[in-house]
């Protein structure tokens, strides 16, 4: 597990390597004048050294926020070493709940809401699917899930499935108009979970993943 790494001013990224592509997973700590927010944190297991690294950047009212079941990570383990000490929530999809032992700091989202401090929860897809992008507006960030991720310095959409006629169909007409509101908003930077974040010009960049070929881990469409 790599250090914390500033990235930019109050924006703090933790990385981790896996095997397979993207290669890494990452996590975000945000520094919202005298609060915290933290994306899709990384921690678990024995990892006093991150915990005390994170005890010393943590502040004020600490939110949470989950942008796919997948990634709730350590969130339970962090409420249950702040809670005495900060005012932990935890936001997510409702499906969140089943990875979390306790449950009574989470607050479960559909997209579509507004938290405290102008962080809006977007919903993406026809249905609509258990990830939620999260716009940042201290950061002019967007912190999305698993559906855009970076691939050789490129922002990619990921679909769920291989292709296929039927599966194209669904990806042009049900997923992706969801994901081009997301590059009309004002955003500098795209906090990805997969690869590296794009730290300038990510609505334009957002916007062009959109015109490329959608990714997939055994075969480019």
């Amino acid at each position: 597990m790599f250090p914390l790494d500033e990235v930019a001013t109050g924006l703090w990224r933790l990385t981790v390597t896996r095997n397979g592509l993207p290669p890494t997973m990452t996590g975000y700590v945000l520094r919202d004048g005298e609060d915290t927010i933290l994306v899709d944190p990384l921690v678990a297991g024995d990892t006093e050294p991150l915990l005390s690294a994170l005890d010393e950047i943590v502040r004020g009212r600490v939110r949470i926020l989950v942008t796919t079941p997948f990634h709730t990570r350590g969130s339970g383990l962090l409420w249950r070493r702040w809670r005495d000490r900060h005012e932990v929530t935890i936001f997510g999809h409702e499906h969140c709940a089943t990875r979390l032992d306790d449950r009574s700091a989470f607050r479960p989202l559909r997209g579509g809401e507004t938290l405290d401090g102008g962080v809006r929860a977007h919903a993406i897809g026809r249905p609509r699917r258990a990830e939620i992008p999260f716009e940042l507006p201290s950061h002019r960030a967007l912190a999305v899930g698993d559906t855009l991720l970076e691939i050789d310095g490129e922002l990619r959409v990921r679909p769920r499935q291989r292709d296929s006629e039927r599966r194209r169909a669904a990806y042009e007409q049900r997923l992706l108009p969801t994901l081009a509101p997301l590059a009309q908003l004002d955003i500098d930077r795209v906090l990805v979970t997969h690869g590296e974040p794009v730290l300038a010009n990510g609505a334009r960049e957002l916007a062009a993943s959109l015109t490329r070929p959608p990714w997939h881990r055994s075969s480019l469409y």
